[in-house]
């Protein structure tokens, strides 16, 4: 899609910013796949909606200009 350029080579690039920014990788459970079902379809974007999922269920604010996101219990930063 050419949205992200990425300087380096993504198997070195990406882990090095891991460690540089301390992010924390938060993996897909089943709880967020659970309520991804249960999700109105306000936004059909499937990867979206795991992203609602997931801040839902973990208690998390979501980084998004998307004010579609706004129809959803979530806290949206941005």
């Amino acid at each position: 899609m050419g949205k992200l350029d990425i300087p380096d080579v993504f198997e070195q690039f990406i882990p090095q910013q891991i460690l540089e920014n301390e992010i924390e990788v938060l993996p897909i459970s089943l709880k967020h796949l659970s309520l991804i079902t249960s999700l109105p379809f306000y936004h059909r974007n499937p990867f979206d909606r795991l992203l609602i999922a997931q801040a839902l269920t973990e208690g998390l604010p979501i980084v998004s200009a998307d004010i579609v996101f706004d129809k959803y219990a979530v806290e949206r930063r941005w």
